[in-house]
């Protein structure tokens, strides 16, 4: 048997036991955006190729659990945010409504592996960005009731309360009712993800959580200079608070060669008067101007975008397990969110070349089990363990 064939066979077993539970899943807006919803147009239970994600290719992922996001861009805010979350939330509800043979919906790490021994796939929510609930711990509670596990506290916006990674900062990290809001989710049960926000909310909501805090898909500042990933002082804390980050394989958050291109790329889209939150309006491209679309793509030409690798997402894994410690990480691969991904990391059926590529670097099984699945249902356990009797079941 080759070295190649050892390790798949290896990586088999321990996704047999231990398989992947992922951070971040955007399959719900991109159903929004490519087909408004039409569950019809866009039968996950066969190949969908206008997607990172289907039945298929979960299952030969080693899929067992799954965060899908419920998310809406930060320019949409108030009761249009709100709204757009709770469709979000049907449609997740919708998928499983529909492929009962395959998944089943989880709010604690109890539910997941029940579920997992069922042979399904737990779908749990995560709301990214805390404009979703328009400033009111009350909304916030209806989203937990509603099966919600985790929010981001920012989307690429800031929101009033707290600062994000990719805006000009606002309150110093969390305003007061911020941290009531990290309060509040440990109370209810949610973690806290604190993926998109900016170091200075990362380390304020480390000093005020009582429950183990995510990036639910995130890679490491100190390989990849963007402003997304984790600073090593914050990963540095995690083994304090329990908490897990979730590297994800956006080409741009684990290449420098792809953050620098995306850097220039949107300086080009700000002269053209293009700018990125454009491209997240609900109305895509609706009133840009053909005139500097045209120009944005002549320059998209002549700069073509380098790619990323598995190897690099690899390297991110290693540098995250000796900053924060193995019991400390996880995966978040953010498909169905991005319009590219890393050479041999295409889609959700991925993920155990990925583990193949640790066995080759001296990963033990045991440290591959608590990546994959171990260390985020510890989390999942321990903000059970916090939360009030009502909210935490």
């Amino acid at each position: 048997m080759t070295a190649s064939d050892q390790a798949a066979e290896r990586v088999t077993a321990v996704l047999a036991d231990a398989p992947v539970f992922d951070g971040h899943n955007d399959l719900a807006w991109a159903l929004r955006r490519q087909v408004a919803y039409d569950l019809d147009r866009r039968d996950i239970a066969g190949p969908q190729p206008t997607l990172h994600t289907d039945i298929p290719r979960l299952r030969a992922g080693g899929v067992g659990a799954q965060f899908f996001s419920v998310y809406v861009p930060g320019t949409m805010t108030g009761g249009a945010a709100v709204t757009a979350t709770l469709e979000q939330i049907d449609c997740v509800n919708r998928i499983v409504a529909r492929y009962p043979d395959t998944f089943a919906a989880a709010r604690t790490a109890a539910d997941v592996r029940r579920i997992i021994a069922s042979g399904r796939i737990a779908a749990l929510l995560g709301a990214e960005g805390g404009h979703s609930i328009d400033c009111s711990l009350g909304v916030l509670r209806m989203l937990r009731r509603l099966g919600v596990a985790y929010m981001t506290l920012t989307h690429n916006q800031n929101v009033p309360w707290a600062d994000s990674a990719t805006d000009e900062p606002a309150v110093g990290g969390l305003s007061d009712f911020g941290r009531d809001v990290v309060r509040e989710m440990n109370r209810i049960g949610m973690l806290v993800d604190l993926s998109h926000v900016a170091p200075a909310t990362m380390h304020a909501a480390l000093d005020v959580s009582s429950a183990p805090v995510i990036f639910s898909h995130s890679s490491c500042r100190a390989l990849t200079d963007h402003p997304r990933d984790v600073p090593d002082d914050v990963l540095a804390r995690l083994a304090g608070n329990g908490g897990v980050q979730m590297v994800t394989f956006v080409p741009y958050f684990v290449s420098q060669a792809c953050a620098d291109h995306d850097a220039a790329e949107d300086a080009r889209r700000h002269e053209l008067g293009l700018d990125q939150v454009t491209v997240y309006t609900e109305h895509e491209g609706e009133h840009l101007d053909p005139a500097a679309v045209a120009e944005l793509e002549r320059w998209r030409a002549a700069n073509p975008a380098p790619v990323a690798t598995l190897s690099q997402v690899a390297d991110h894994v290693e540098h995250a397990r000796e900053v924060a410690g193995a019991a400390h990480i996880g995966l978040g691969g953010d498909y169905d969110g991005v319009s590219s991904l890393p050479v041999g990391l295409e889609d959700v059926s991925t993920y155990p070349a990925l583990l193949a590529e640790l066995v080759d670097r001296g990963w033990s099984d045991a440290e591959l089990a608590a990546l994959t699945c171990g260390n985020i249902l510890r989390a999942l356990d321990t903000a059970h363990d916090v939360a009030d009797p009502g909210f935490g079941a």
